[in-house]
């Protein structure tokens, strides 16, 4: 998802809107503070307490969970790697006349692949990066389950192969639900409205 406004942009905007509020409350206060009486003023550092506290819990658990989801989307990397690497692993077992195609279309995957995370922020050019990724895995598949039943292949290509290709279609399609995770738009309500 492309942000409606780019991130540097946004931040300029962010400081410059805070800068100015922060003046306003700030000519806001001395207007009104010869009107106040004392009992006024005390109880009014009680509820300014209160109010940080809790924006502050409100930043913290913010922080929390996009680190939360990062941390995530690493492991979720890592275990595309693990998936691809067993599923080429057990390419071996297949005839040896049917390896070589089927390497040359894990060596496409891995490319797409890789470009499809090359080209984030752009959304777009991400999204059909993945149209193709999803081809070759097909092609994959297809070339998979042709070269598991080449009858010099080892007779548990099939159930070792197929599954470890399962896994690695399964986590591309993770890591791509993964990328569409963000904090709910309340929260940006909240912490910025």
């Amino acid at each position: 998802m492309e942000p409606p406004i780019p991130p540097l942009l946004f931040a300029l905007l962010l400081l410059i809107g805070m800068l100015l509020l922060l003046e306003l409350g700030r000519r806001f206060g001395v207007r009104r503070r010869p009107k106040e009486s004392e009992g006024e003023r005390g109880g009014l550092g009680t509820v300014e307490g209160a109010v940080f506290a809790l924006f502050g819990l409100m930043v913290a658990f913010t922080f929390s969970g996009a680190a939360s989801r990062f941390n995530e989307k690493r492991m979720l990397i890592a275990e595309e790697v693990n998936c691809i690497e067993t599923a080429y692993l057990r390419l071996h077992l297949v005839s040896h006349q049917a390896q070589p195609a089927l390497q040359e279309l894990f060596r496409h995957y891995v490319d797409s692949r890789l470009e499809t995370y090359r080209r984030l922020p752009d959304m777009v050019a991400a999204e059909m990066e993945m149209a193709n990724s999803k081809k070759i895995q097909e092609e994959v598949w297809t070339a998979a389950v042709a070269a598991t039943r080449l009858p010099d292949s080892h007779p548990s290509s099939g159930l070792l192969l197929l599954p470890a290709l399962n896994n690695m279609i399964d986590i591309s399609t993770t890591r791509t639900m993964a990328l569409q995770l963000h904090p709910p738009r309340i929260i940006y309500a909240l912490l910025f409205g």
